[in-house]
C-alpha cells in the first residue's frame, strides 16, 4: 500500500472532537475525582475535630480559596489542551497567581511575627501527614482526570500532564484541608503549595506516558 493511500485510508470518517462533550467529561472528571479524594481522607484521616469552629473555619476558607483558584485556573487550561494544537499559554499565568499570593502573603505573615514562633508557623504539627496525604488524595483524581483527557486528543502531552497533576493535587488538597490541624499562612504556602507544584511536576513527567495516543 502506498503512503498517500495509507493517509487517506486512515483520514477516512474521521469527525472533529466535540467541545461540549470533552468539557462535560472534564467536569464529570473533577466532580468524581473530588468525592474521590474525600473518601480516601474519610477513610483514612477523618474530619479535623471541630473543624466549624470560628478560628479553624476562618483558615479553612482561606485554603480553599487558594485551592479552588488553582482548580478553576486548571481546568480552564484543561479545557483547551484537551483539543489538538492547544497550548494555553495565556493561561499560564492564571496558574500562577495564587502560588504568589499566598506566597508572598506567607513572607509577610513571617515578617511581622517573632523568629521564635517561625518554626511552629511553617512546620505546624503534622507536616509529615500532608507531606504523605496531599499526594495519597490526588490519586484518583489524577486517574480520572487522565481517563477524561484521553477521550479528547491532546497534542502538548507535557503540559497536559502537568495541568492533570495539578488539579489533582488542589483537589487532594482540598480534602486534606477538612483534616488539616495546622493553620498559619506560612504553613499553607509551603506545605499545600509544595505538595501541588510536587503533583504538577509528577503529571508533566508521566503524563506524556499515560496520554499518548
Amino acid at each position: 500500500m502506498k503512503t498517500e493511500q495509507l493517509i487517506e485510508l486512515l483520514s477516512t470518517n474521521l469527525e472533529p472532537v466535540r467541545s461540549e462533550r470533552t468539557g462535560r467529561a472534564l467536569a464529570w472528571a473533577i466532580i468524581s475525582g473530588g468525592a474521590g479524594a474525600f473518601g480516601v481522607m474519610l477513610l483514612t484521616v477523618r474530619l479535623r475535630p471541630n473543624v466549624d469552629g470560628a478560628p479553624d473555619i476562618g483558615f479553612l476558607v482561606l485554603k480553599l480559596l487558594f485551592l479552588l483558584s488553582l482548580i478553576g485556573s486548571g481546568a480552564a487550561l484543561l479545557s483547551r489542551l484537551i483539543r489538538p494544537g492547544q497550548d494555553g499559554r495565556r493561561l499560564f499565568a492564571l496558574v500562577l497567581l495564587p502560588f504568589l499570593a499566598i506566597g508572598l502573603a506567607g513572607v509577610v505573615r513571617l515578617a511581622i511575627a517573632r523568629p521564635a514562633a517561625w518554626g511552629s508557623m511553617i512546620l505546624g504539627t503534622q507536616w509529615a501527614t500532608c507531606l504523605f496525604c496531599i499526594p495519597l488524595f490526588a490519586v484518583v483524581p489524577f486517574a480520572v482526570l487522565i481517563g477524561a483527557l484521553r477521550k479528547g486528543a491532546p497534542t502538548n502531552l507535557r503540559s497536559s500532564g502537568a495541568v492533570v497533576g495539578l488539579v489533582a493535587g488542589s483537589l487532594g488538597a482540598v480534602a486534606y484541608a477538612f483534616y488539616c490541624p495546622d493553620d498559619s499562612l506560612p504553613f499553607i504556602a509551603l506545605w499545600y503549595g509544595g505538595m501541588v507544584a510536587l503533583c504538577t511536576l509528577v503529571g508533566a513527567i508521566i503524563g506524556p506516558r499515560l496520554l499518548r495516543w
